[in-house]
């Protein structure tokens, strides 16, 4: 098997990772063959410059030179300057010498892994390693995988396999691997084909990347193994084997960043372009201990591509201070138009991806595109005003929102929920400007064979193919070619929308407050259990002979109270507020009781209740005031575009007048039209008026399924009376 395909060396690895069967249960083999993959790999890569290497290691150390003079010069014996990263390993061993040491191979494979240069040990280290080496050595099976790695079946030298080649090769373990492992893999591995539509989509309009000499740069802030940077790469280099490609990337997981840094590592790509930490910032002891980086990992840097799949419906709480204060900035950082709630922190990392825009092609730059899956929340969690509607109203306002296309449910290894590829861009095609296309491709996949974890549905390359010519044509309503999956036949259509088709107002309309006013029994009962009345016994002293005498003269308050209230004519029912307080002060007056207004506002409420045929009760200023149990809000269109986009804060914006002018006519032209002709009391709150957004892309795709005739129904109905009074016949019988 000494020249063969990816794959079949793929397969002969997973045979032997069928050897760690016991101290390890298929899950777990990654934590070992992705490793000894790597190692193995590196010491082939390294063995025809062992000695060289060792002979300028100790010239090196007799002149003292260390530092990055000591790395390059390494570098540059062990790879002879034909590699961009430094890599070379000071250790005597290789894997065939460890062989020959087998009571030692265990600390002598530790010694030969701290031999490497450090972004390498660093690799090692990220997949704990050591731990794996000693419980590999407990169950000897350490000898036996080394062994097996070193067969003349399984050779993964440069000259068998080139870099790009062994690339598969790594890529194929890790998908298999993570199949193994598939109540984890969600985390960290998103599906191949939705990778590839993904990248399809984001490359549509990129007509200029695949000239020759072509610089790009392709970032994702969740990089995971690195699945999304690699297939962005390998689209790009088949259509374009001269193109100039860097890829940048940030991971947490300390075994996905390790994964991805070592695919980079094998196909010589810049790995010090990958950073090890928490996109969003975190604050906290633990995450120094572990060395992650506090905030963004790559500051000031801008991208011409960015892939995403950040967690669904994860919280952010580990980092909301950290976020918390960034915000507080404004846009001077990187969530300046809000925050979600604590629950869900994915239109964060979008807000982060936007950060990192290129400018636009109208402002002389470059411009840069996006393509990030979320769950449906993203898409109209949020009322008016929250932070994820204002995320939303910026993203759609600066019109960056290019399209977003719904997939089928059951795609991901880790949850069976609905998904969405949205498409951010500030660089749209002429004919694009201004308008979001919608395309539903819920109805468009193929069942698997054999379900992995919550998958059960994959796209063919057919289906990638129409979801990309959908998107590519930008038309209404176009009807998929390739048939459609499922029990209910519906089509795969797209539609377009512009932008503010998105966007409402949420209108606040009041209606006045009448009460009625009486001091019965029943309603002074009521007021004995009010907060304000109680307080009248309760004392703030510390002296026990004058916490006794606050009592004394409090309940002395309180039977005064109360027995000024039941002098009150009690049959007597006032409909009018200023006459009841009128007869109210009158009664207290009387008694020589004076109360504070807390109080004064417990009576009112406990002697009052709600009446269509009472007064208007109205403020100091003569306004009625509103009935909180009567206020109703309105979700208003907006009209078009004429005075878009609003501002956020253009409410209290002195600099917006005509603005919040042309808002409020809308809104009291729809009172007019709509409201008062059916309750002609109604006003509405201007200064609750707030401006929001949802893609609500359901309801636009929603089909009208018609119920069953009743006739139908009704035979159904009949048919089973008949059997069940068949089966009681025979019971009978």
């Amino acid at each position: 098997m000494a020249s063969s395909t990816h794959q079949d060396l793929a397969g002969f690895i997973w045979n032997i990772a069928n050897k760690l069967r016991g101290p390890y249960r298929p899950p777990q083999y990654r934590h070992v063959m992705l490793p000894m993959t790597i190692l193995r790999r590196l010491d082939l890569v390294l063995e025809p410059t062992k000695e060289p290497v060792l002979a300028e290691l100790k010239r090196l150390q007799a002149k003292g030179i260390t530092g990055p003079a000591f790395e390059a010069a390494l570098s540059r014996v062990a790879n002879g300057g034909n590699r961009k990263q430094a890599l070379y390993n000071t250790s005597p061993f290789t894997f065939q010498k460890l062989l020959g040491d087998a009571p030692n191979i265990a600390d002598n494979l530790i010694s030969y892994i701290r031999g490497f240069s450090p972004r390498v040990r660093d690799i090692f280290e990220k997949f704990e390693f050591e731990k794996e080496i000693e419980k590999l050595d407990d169950s000897n099976r350490l000898f036996l995988i080394v062994k097996e790695f070193c067969s003349s079946e399984i050779d993964l030298s440069p000259a068998k396999l080139s870099n790009l080649q062994m690339g598969y090769l790594f890529e194929e373990l890790v998908r298999k691997f993570n199949e193994q492992a598939n109540e984890e893999a969600g985390d960290h591995f998103t599906p191949r084909e939705v990778i590839r539509l993904m990248v399809e989509l984001m490359f549509v309009y990129e007509d200029e990347l695949f000239k020759a000499g072509k610089y790009s740069s392709i970032y994702d802030p969740t990089a995971g193994t690195g699945g999304m940077l690699s297939v962005a790469e390998e689209y790009i280099k088949r259509k374009n084997r001269d193109a100039n490609i860097e890829l940048f990337g940030q991971e947490y997981n300390p075994e996905s960043y390790a994964i991805c840094c070592s695919d980079l590592l094998i196909k010589d790509e810049e790995i010090s372009n990958l950073v090890y930490g928490d996109t969003l910032g975190i604050k906290d002891a633990k995450s120094r201990a572990y060395n992650f980086l506090p905030q963004d990992g790559h500051p000031d840097k801008q991208f011409h591509f960015m892939l995403s799949n950040p967690p669904f419906g994860v919280e952010w709480k580990p980092e909301k201070s950290f976020v918390d204060d960034e915000a507080a900035q404004g846009f001077s950082g990187r969530f300046g138009a809000g925050v979600p709630r604590i629950n869900d922190g994915s239109l964060l990392f979008l807000q982060h991806m936007i950060s990192k825009f290129h400018p636009s092609p109208s402002s002389g730059g470059d411009g840069s595109r996006i393509a990030i899956v979320f769950n449906g929340s993203p898409l109209f969690t949020g009322d008016a005003g929250s932070g994820e509607s204002n995320i939303r109203r910026w993203i759609i306002e600066n019109d960056w929102l290019d399209a977003v296309i719904a997939l089928p449910d059951q795609m991901f290894y880790n949850t069976g929920i609905y998904t969405y590829i949205w498409i951010v861009t500030n660089k749209k095609p002429k004919e694009r400007k201004g308008y979001v296309q919608l395309i539903d491709g819920t109805r468009l996949f193929r069942k698997m064979k054999k379900s992995m974890g919550n998958k059960r549905n994959e796209l063919s390359d057919e289906h990638i193919s129409e979801l990309v010519r959908l998107y590519g044509n930008f038309r209404q309503n176009t009807q998929c070619t390739t048939g459609t999956n499922g029990s209910e036949e519906k089509p795969i259509t797209s539609k377009i929308f512009r932008n503010f088709d998105f966007g409402y107002l949420k209108m606040t309309i009041e209606r006045p407050l009448r009460l009625n006013f009486q001091a019965s029994q029943e309603r002074i009962e009521r007021l004995t259990n009010e907060t304000a009345f109680q307080n009248l016994i309760l004392s703030k002293k510390r002296s026990i002979d004058a916490q006794a005498e606050d009592f004394r003269s409090g309940k002395a308050m309180q039977e005064a109270l109360l027995e000024a209230l039941r002098g009150m004519e009690s049959d007597t029912l006032y409909r009018n507020r200023p006459a009841f307080l009128k007869a109210l002060d009158a009664a207290l007056k009387s008694a020589d009781i004076k109360i504070d207004a807390p109080l004064k506002k417990a009576i009112l409420s406990t002697l009052s209740q709600r009446d269509e045929k009472a007064e208007i009760c109205r403020d100091s200023k003569g306004n009625p005031e509103p009935d909180p149990e009567l206020r109703d809000t309105e979700l208003l269109p907006l009209p078009d575009d004429t005075f878009l986009p609003l501002p956020i804060g253009y409410e209290k914006d002195a600099d917006n007048s005509k603005l919040l002018k042309l808002v409020q006519s809308h809104c009291e032209a729809y009172l007019q039209r709509e409201v008062l002709p059916h309750v002609s009391d109604t006003w509405i709150d201007h200064t609750k008026t707030k401006v929001g957004y949802e893609i609500p892309l359901n309801r636009h795709f929603y089909v009208y399924k018609p119920p069953r005739p009743l006739e139908e129904i009704e035979s159904d109905i009949k048919a089973l009376e008949t059997s069940i009074l068949n089966l009681l016949r025979e019971v009978v019988e």
